[in-house]
C-alpha cells in the first residue's frame, strides 16, 4: 500500500482535526485580543522582576485560553515533573492525603512522592494512595469508598498514559469523575496532569470541573518555539497556595525576572493550535501505517485522540530498538547519531530515546522513547509539520 492512498482513508478524520484546531486558534485570538498583547509585554525584566509586565500578562493570557481564574507560567519551571512537583508541595500539607485515581503517576514523579530521607511528601506526612483505572475508565466505585474514607485534599488524575498501553483520558471523562468527586468531597483539589492534551479538543479540564491543570512549554502549549517552563492555571484558591511553593510565603508571585524576554512564550501559544493539529495528524498517519504492517496502533486509527502520543505494541525489543533509531535518523538535530537502550535518571528500566529536537526533549517535535520491557511499546509524539511525519511514516512503511 501507497502512503497517499493511507492519507486517503484517514482524510475524514483529518477534517476533524482541522475543525478543533480552528475552533482552538479563535479562542486563543480571543484571549491575546482581551489581554491587550502588545510588543512591550516581550521584554525581559532583571533582579527581582517586579512590574514585569510580560509575566504578569502571560499568566493572565494562560488563564483565559485554559478557561482558569489564574494562572502561574514561569520559564523557572525546569520541566513538568517539577511544575507538578510545586503544585503538590503547595496545596497539600501534614496528614492530609494525595489520592491517584489513574494509578501510579509518572516513573520520575516516584521519587517525589515516596522517597524516604529526600523531603519526598511522605517526608512531610502526607499519605499517597492510588486507585487504578478499570477498563480504561474511572473505578467509580472504588474513588467514591476512598474519597469518602480519607477526604483526600487534592485528587490527581494523569491524562496522558504515561509508559502504560491504556488510552489517554478525554475532557469529557475527566469532567464527569471531577464533578463525581465534588459531589463526595468538595473540599478536595482536582489537579490534572494536563501534559500532551492541551489544544488536543476544544476544552481542556479546568473548563469542565478541574480546579488545576498543569504542563510543560515544551510540550503541546508552547508551540516548538518556547525553550523552557512550564505553566499551571486553576482555580484562585489554588493558585494562592501554590504561588508560594514556586518562591515563598512571602512573596509569592510579586518576584521573579527573566531577561531573555517572553515573545517566544507568546508566540509559541499563539502558534500551538496549529502545531497540535499537525502532531495529531502525523501521529495518525504513523499508526495507520503500523496498522497496516500488523501492528497495534493506541489509540487505534478509528478512535479519537485525547492526546498527542501514540503507542505501537511491536512485542519485540529488536523491532523497539530499529523502531526509536528510525525517528532519529529522520530527526532536523542529529540524524547521524544513533540512539541505543541507557539508564536514564528517574526510570525504572533502560529507556531508549529518540530526540532530534530543536529545543533539548521537547516532546511535541517528533520524538519517540520508551522503556526497555513487554510488551516493548514504542510511544511517539509530537511533529512540528506533517510533512515531517509523512516523512517517517513513508520510512516505516518501507522497513516495517
Amino acid at each position: 500500500m501507497k502512503i497517499d492512498e493511507i492519507e486517503e482513508k484517514l482524510k475524514d478524520k483529518f477534517k476533524e482535526v482541522n475543525e478543533v484546531a480552528y475552533f482552538n486558534q479563535k479562542k486563543v485570538m480571543s484571549a491575546f485580543a482581551e489581554c491587550r498583547i502588545s510588543a512591550t509585554m516581550f521584554c525581559g525584566t532583571t533582579g527581582y522582576g517586579y512590574d514585569d509586565k510580560g509575566r504578569e500578562t502571560l499568566n493572565m493570557l494562560f488563564s483565559k485560553v485554559f478557561g482558569g481564574e489564574d494562572a502561574i507560567v514561569s520559564p523557572l519551571f525546569t520541566c513538568g515533573t517539577h511544575t507538578i512537583s510545586t503544585a503538590l508541595y503547595g496545596l497539600l500539607r501534614p496528614k492530609d492525603t494525595l489520592l491517584s485515581i489513574t494509578g501510579d503517576l509518572y516513573d520520575t514523579l516516584s521519587e517525589t512522592l515516596v522517597g524516604k530521607g529526600n523531603g519526598s511528601l511522605m517526608d512531610y506526612g502526607i499519605n499517597y494512595e492510588k486507585i487504578e483505572l478499570k477498563d480504561n475508565d474511572f473505578d467509580y466505585d472504588a474513588i467514591k469508598k476512598k474519597v469518602k474514607k480519607l477526604s483526600p485534599k487534592v485528587v490527581f488524575i494523569q491524562r496522558s498514559r504515561g509508559y502504560s498501553t491504556r488510552k489517554a483520558l478525554s475532557v469529557d471523562e475527566i469532567g464527569k469523575v471531577a464533578s463525581f468527586v465534588k459531589s463526595i468531597s468538595e473540599n478536595t483539589f482536582v489537579v490534572v496532569d494536563n501534559c500532551y492534551g492541551e489544544f488536543v479538543e476544544t476544552a481542556e479540564p479546568t473548563q469542565n470541573h478541574a480546579d488545576v491543570i498543569i504542563g510543560s512549554l515544551i510540550k503541546n502549549a508552547g508551540g516548538g518555539l518556547v525553550p523552557t517552563g512550564g505553566y499551571i492555571v486553576g482555580t484562585k484558591k489554588a493558585i494562592e497556595l501554590i504561588e508560594k511553593r514556586f518562591t515563598c510565603p512571602s512573596l509569592g508571585r510579586e518576584v521573579g525576572s527573566y531577561e531573555s524576554g517572553y515573545r517566544l512564550f507568546y508566540q509559541g501559544l499563539f502558534l500551538a493550535p496549529h502545531v497540535v493539529a499537525q502532531a495529531i495528524k502525523g501521529s495518525m498517519l504513523i499508526g495507520k501505517v503500523m496498522e497496516e504492517k500488523g501492528y497495534e496502533s493506541i489509540p487505534n486509527s478509528e478512535e479519537k485522540s485525547s492526546d498527542i502520543i501514540r503507542s505501537i505494541v511491536l512485542n519485540d525489543k529488536d523491532k523497539l530498538i530499529k523502531f526509536v533509531q528510525t525517528i532519529q535518523k529522520l530527526s532536523p538535530v542529529d540524524s547521524f547519531v544513533t540512539p541505543y537502550p541507557w539508564a536514564m535518571p528517574g526510570y525504572e528500566d533502560e529507556v531508549i530515546m529518540a530526540a532530534g529536537t530543536f529545543v533539548g526533549g521537547a516532546s511535541i517535535e517528533l520524538s519517540c522513547d520508551s522503556p526497555i520491557r513487554p510488551p516493548y511499546v514504542a510511544y511517539f509524539q509530537g511533529a512540528l509539520t506533517y510533512e515531517h511525519a509523512k516523512m517517517v511514516a513513508e520510512k516505516l512503511l518501507e522497513i516495517f
